[in-house]
């Protein structure tokens, strides 16, 4: 007797191959206290979300709305008489204008001689060779702690001639000791060594190397103390208020204070004042978008570079 092993007939369907099962990733589940956590953080951030949304809303609502509502206080988060005769008036003023363009001015020409001063001052901070280094990164940290104030600042700028004039705006505030730790700290951590030795083997001087290597290298860091400065140049009034006399320097924020504070009222019957009076309270509103947007566009490009930059001091150090 033989035995016959079975073959499979070409008929027969062949068996599929089974696909090994992926294993779901285990869910780890949120205790009951975890939850409530988590619920109290959400509706804290959210509080914190409509107390800063609803009033920019309310602005650009009333910025939009027509000056009889906006004295009359009847818009809250939506436009009351569609109107653009704010910004109208806005643009056709004069001094809002000149002050803008002086704004631009601070805020570009500062930011470069900033950045350009910081990285002068945080690269060389950030060799270790460099002789003096300890105490040179005392004195930065001191003037964190310490300044001379208003009196002894005014003094130094009127000596040096500067009263009155656009340098008196970008050269006090050129340089900043919190900015300088943060290019220190990243020079230090995220440049190697090796690179500064490949350059000098390759004959490559310090500046050189500073050009060519670590600029490249450094566009994030350089991104956020821009931001740093330039926002710090857009939003700043008082320096403006102390060192300035002529109107055709006053920054775009002087002005915007000036129609806040001021308030000067025009006419000379009550129906003219009272006109006068809407109509600025319109502008202060108007006026506020228009200051705002240029940092609102500015901002979404160098976001992502802002989040790096907080964080570089945290890491490494």
């Amino acid at each position: 007797m033989t035995l016959t092993t079975a073959t499979p007939s070409a008929t027969e369907p062949k068996a599929k191959r089974r696909k090994p099962k992926r294993r779901r990733a285990a869910h780890v589940q949120d205790t009951r206290v975890d939850r409530i956590f988590m619920i109290g953080v959400y509706a804290l951030l959210t509080t914190f979300l409509l107390i800063i949304l609803i009033p920019l809303a309310n602005i650009v609502a009333s910025s939009f709305s027509s000056p009889a509502a906006v004295s009359g206080g009847r818009v809250f988060l939506w436009p009351v008489d569609f109107t653009l005769i704010g910004y109208e008036a806005v643009l056709a003023n004069e001094a809002v204008l000149t002050g803008f363009a002086n704004s631009v001015f601070y805020a570009v020409v500062g930011t470069l001689v900033s950045v350009t001063l910081t990285v002068m001052i945080a690269y060389p901070l950030s060799r270790t060779e460099l002789v003096g280094r300890r105490v040179l990164i005392g004195g930065v940290l001191f003037t964190m702690l310490f300044s001379g104030g208003l009196i002894p600042t005014y003094m130094v700028v009127r000596a040096l001639g500067l009263l009155d004039t656009r340098w008196a705006i970008i050269l006090p505030a050129a340089i900043a000791a919190w900015q300088v730790l943060i290019a220190m700290t990243f020079f230090r951590s995220s440049i190697p060594g090796e690179l500064y030795e490949a350059a000098q083997l390759d004959g490559a001087s310090d500046l050189r190397f500073l050009w060519s290597i670590v600029l490249p290298l450094s566009k994030p860091l350089l991104a956020v103390i821009a931001l740093m400065y330039g926002i710090g140049q857009w939003n700043s009034y008082f320096s403006a208020l102390i060192y300035l006399r002529s109107e055709d320097l006053y920054p775009l924020q002087l002005v915007l204070r000036d129609i806040l504070i001021v308030n000067n009222s025009g006419g000379t019957n009550i129906a003219d004042q009272l006109a006068a009076q809407q109509m600025a309270d319109l502008m202060k509103f108007s006026l506020i978008v228009v200051s705002t947007v240029p940092v609102l566009l500015v901002y979404p490009f160098v976001a992502r570079h802002f989040t790096k930059g907080v964080m570089l001091g945290s890491v490494k150090g």
